[in-house]
Order: structure tokens, then C-alpha cells, then sequence
């Protein structure tokens, strides 16, 4: 390996026998980033050129429709509402930054694309599905560390950060950015595994298996060093993509639960012929009821919703199949009638609170997620307090 600085500082030379590996390490919203991708093709003129890209986010980035035809009810009905929020909020903090350094995000990668079909290389799309990536890294994490995962994206979404160019451009240092992955790794090593380690064996695989004896890779600097040490080594891509199933206890709370809790109805309706069932009816449906109600408000649902989510969230705790978001998701979804204006500007509105509220499309998605959330805690302040009954 060596350090092509006739080429700039941030391009790697991976010397492979046959053939040679350039490697752009660039920031996704660093104008530098842009113009080093840019030159470094030119210069080259490789056989090919792979990018950090998957067929999902390639699709997304390249697809100008792909708002207009999103179908709210899908959406719902497919479970995929926090998935996509979740989505709308690491795009809603890559915007952010870029909008203060006038760049879009992933424009790197854009051009990387375009810079290919300029000079007649092959495009090879390197990263793993992002689909499995997320559902990979939830999978791995513990209670606690999907806490902080959330508070995070929390924070980035609501927060306000400010990044100076020079400071972003000190992100593709690699001595900087080694102490920041040890520290990241420290901090959430669960994450550490999926999201960096995985891809950057996947990464270095698909460019080992790219054609052509010049290959550009563009990729986030970030996984550079990672890349390096995977260099020759091959990787299952397949095993790599494969979306671990819920553990069996997981599975199992959802008929446990439900059973549980209609056992305790059943044992104290025979144990004081209904007096004691009275109770505990009341002590599972109110927590549920008002739960489930107030943080759909706090979503700025309908009133309609509202009491949807009221009388759904008692039953639907009692029913794995089927959620109280899935439920007042629907319902607001009927009220509110996102149009195809809407979807247009989901990805601008989601920058601002007032945009995420103003625009349908998101209101309902918002209202969904936080009747999930308020069921959720309904049930187990319910499922606490009937157990004090007995």
C-alpha cells in the first residue's frame, strides 16, 4: 500500500499483481470530496469504477420519482413506518450539513457515477443492501444500546449542529478518523461490527471481484483503513447479507404476553366471580387508553385517530398480529389524504419539526410510530399494575 500524492492525499494505492485498486476516501458532503472524484477518474480512466452505493440507495439517488410514488398505506400495512422515519432521519442530517457547506449529500458518489460514464468504465454498485445493514446492526444490539442508538438520531435530527468545512475535511485524516472509530467502538461496540467491520469486508470483496486491471473505488473515508486490512481476503456476500431472524424468546413474548394477560383476566374472574376481573380490566384497558391516546396526540393526530388509538391499543396489545400503530396509521392516513405534493417534499420538510408536522405524508408516519410507542408503554404499565391484583 502507498499514498498516491501525485493524485491527492486522500487517494490509496492497493498494488494487487496484475492490476492496480485507487481508493478515494472522501467525506459525503465535502465539495473537496466532488472535485477530488472528479480529477482522480479523469486522471486514471480505470476500467471500472465501484462507489459505495447499493441498488436501494442507487435508485434513490438516481430515481427523481421515487417520492411521487410512494404509497402511504403500503407503507403501513408492510410494517416499514419507523423503518423509513428512520431513513428520513439520517437523510434529514446529511441535508442539514450539506445545506451549510452548499453541498448535497452523497454528491461524491454522483459524480463518481457520472465521472464513470464519462470516461467509458464499467459502474459497479459495492455496498450491501442498506436494508440488511440496518436490520443487521438493530439485530445485534442490546435494550440499552438501542436506547442510545435512538437518542442519537434523536439528536441529530432536532439538533443543530454546525460543521466547518476544515472541520469536515479533518474527518478524511487517517489518524483522526482511526481515534474516532476506537472511540465509536468503545462506546457502541455492537454497532462497530455490522456497520463498519461487515461492510468494509463486503466492500473490499465486491471491488477484489470487480473487472478490469484499473479500478476507482469510491468509498466514505471512514472505511478506508478497515478496507486495506481485508485486502485479498475473500467474504461470503451472501452470508453477509443475511437478515438474522428474531430470536425464538422474542417471538415467543408476543403469544406469551397476550397469554398471560388473558390467563389473569380468566384466573380472577374465577377466583371472585367477576369482581376481581372488573378490576383487572380496568387496570389494562386505562393505561393502554390513555397511553396510546396521548403520545398520538403529541403526534398531532386527528380526533378520530385519537380515539382510535384509545379503543385499539387495549386489543391490539392482546393480539400479536397486528399493531395500534398499523391501526391509527390507516385511519390517519384516510383523514389526512397525503398527496403526491406531498411526498415531493418530504425530503426538504423533514429538515425542520414545523416542516415534519406541516407536511401530511410525515404527520401520518409520525402519528403511526408514536401510537406504537404510547401502546407499548401502555401495555406494560397495564401488565404491571394487573399483576399487583392477584
Amino acid at each position: 500500500m502507498e499514498l498516491a500524492t501525485e493524485l491527492g492525499p486522500n487517494v490509496t494505492v492497493l498494488d494487487q499483481g496484475d492490476r492496480t485498486v485507487y481508493v478515494v476516501g472522501t467525506a459525503h458532503i465535502s465539495r473537496k470530496s466532488v472535485e477530488e472524484v472528479r480529477q482522480t477518474i479523469e486522471a486514471i480512466r480505470p476500467d471500472t469504477v465501484c462507489v459505495e452505493l447499493c441498488a436501494t440507495r442507487f435508485s434513490a439517488m438516481f430515481d427523481l420519482d421515487r417520492w411521487r410514488t410512494l404509497d402511504i398505506f403500503q407503507v403501513i400495512r408492510e410494517r416499514k413506518v419507523l423503518f423509513l422515519l428512520a431513513n428520513l432521519t439520517l437523510s434529514a442530517y446529511q441535508r442539514r450539513l450539506g445545506e451549510q457547506l452548499g453541498v448535497e449529500p452523497g454528491a461524491e458518489l454522483k459524480e463518481a457515477v457520472k465521472a464513470a460514464e464519462d470516461v467509458g468504465a464499467q459502474l459497479v454498485l459495492a455496498d450491501r443492501d442498506i436494508q440488511a445493514t440496518l436490520k443487521r446492526t438493530w439485530a445485534s444490539l442490546r435494550l440499552l444500546d438501542k436506547v442510545k442508538v435512538l437518542g442519537a438520531l434523536s439528536e441529530g435530527f432536532f439538533g443543530g449542529t454546525e460543521i466547518s468545512e476544515d472541520d469536515l475535511e479533518k474527518l478524511k485524516d487517517r489518524d483522526h478518523l482511526s481515534d474516532m472509530m476506537r472511540t465509536f467502538a468503545e462506546q457502541l461496540p455492537r454497532v462497530q461490527r455490522p456497520l463498519i467491520d461487515e461492510r468494509d469486508r463486503y466492500l473490499m470483496s465486491a471491488i477484489d471481484d470487480a473487472p478490469g486491471r484499473k479500478i476507482v473505488a469510491v468509498v466514505g473515508a471512514g472505511h478506508v483503513e478497515g478496507m486495506v486490512r481485508y485486502q485479498g481476503q475473500r467474504a461470503d456476500r451472501g452470508l453477509l447479507s443475511v437478515i438474522p431472524p428474531t430470536k425464538l424468546w422474542v417471538r415467543s413474548l408476543k403469544w406469551i404476553i397476550p397469554a398471560l394477560m388473558l390467563g389473569a383476566f380468566w384466573f380472577g374472574y374465577q377466583k371472585q366471580a367477576g369482581a376481581s376481573l372488573g378490576d383487572m380490566l380496568k387496570a389494562w384497558i386505562i393505561p393502554n387508553a390513555v397511553m396510546a391516546a396521548l403520545m398520538t396526540m403529541i403526534g398531532g393526530a386527528k380526533l378520530l385517530s385519537v380515539i382510535t388509538a384509545a379503543v385499539a391499543s387495549p386489543i391490539t396489545s392482546l393480539n400479536p398480529t397486528i399493531g395500534a400503530g398499523m391501526v391509527v396509521g390507516l385511519v390517519e392516513a384516510w383523514l389526512r389524504k397525503p398527496t403526491v405534493a406531498d411526498c415531493e417534499r418530504l425530503n426538504q420538510d423533514v429538515l425542520t419539526l414545523r416542516g415534519l408536522y406541516r407536511n401530511r405524508f410525515s404527520r401520518v408516519l409520525l402519528v403511526a410510530a408514536l401510537a406504537t410507542l404510547g401502546s407499548a408503554l401502555g401495555a406494560w404499565v397495564g401488565a404491571t399494575w394487573v399483576v399487583t391484583l392477584w
